[in-house]
C-alpha cells in the first residue's frame, strides 16, 4: 500500500485543523521543515503528530535524500499543509533549496499529485494566534497571485478550507 507524503511549513494559518486530518490518516509520513517543527511546538502540536501509523523526517541534511521515495512509487499523494506565502512562491518559481521544496519538485518530476493549502487564499483573513486569539491577516497582491499561479500547475490541487482538503484527499485513500 502506498503511504501519503505530509509536510508541514512553518504556517500558523490552518495548523491545528491541518493536524486534526493528518491524524485521521494511516500510512501517512510527516516530513517538518525547520519553521515546521517551531510552529508546532508554537501551538503545542508537536507531540499529537508522533501517531502510531506516522513516520516523521526532519529537515537535517541539505539534500535531502528522502524525497528519492517518490520516483520508487513509496506514495500516492503528497500533502502540503498549511503552507507559508514563502514555499509558495518557491514552488511557483521552481526553486528547491529546502526540504518541503525540493519534495515539491520530486513529486512533480515523479507524477505524483500534490494538495497544497496555502495560508495566503483571500485578501482579508482570520486566524488563531498560538494562544487561541483571532487576528486579522491581510495577505499581499504577489502572495495571493503566487497561490493563484499554483492552482494553475498540472497535478497541483490548492485547497482553501479543512473540508476541500478532506474532500481532495479522499481520492487517494
Amino acid at each position: 500500500m502506498e503511504r501519503i507524503a505530509w509536510a508541514i511549513t512553518g504556517a500558523g494559518h490552518d495548523l491545528r485543523e491541518c493536524v486534526e486530518v493528518l491524524l485521521k490518516l494511516k500510512m501517512v509520513d510527516v516530513f517538518l521543515s525547520r519553521a515546521g517543527e517551531e510552529v508546532l511546538r508554537m501551538y503545542n502540536l508537536h507531540e499529537r503528530i508522533n501517531a502510531p501509523n506516522t513516520s516523521i523526517y526532519r529537515e537535517n541534511q541539505a539534500s535531502s535524500p528522502v524525497v528519492g521515495r517518490f520516483s520508487a512509487g513509496k506514495y500516492s499523494v503528497l500533502v502540503i499543509a498549511p503552507a507559508t506565502s514563502n514555499s509558495v512562491a518557491k514552488f511557483v518559481c521552481g526553486i528547491s533549496d529546502s526540504l518541503v521544496t525540493n519534495l515539491f519538485a520530486q513529486s512533480g518530476k515523479s507524477r505524483v499529485p500534490a494538495i497544497v493549502f496555502p495560508t495566503d487564499i483571500e485578501a482579508e483573513m482570520n486566524s488563531l494566534n498560538p494562544h487561541g486569539e483571532t487576528i486579522k491577516v491581510y495577505p499581499r497582491e504577489v502572495d495571493l497571485e503566487n497561490t493563484k499561479k499554483l492552482g494553475a500547475f498540472a497535478g497541483v490541487y490548492v485547497v482553501r478550507n479543512r473540508e476541500e482538503l478532506e474532500q481532495c484527499l479522499a481520492r487517494y485513500l
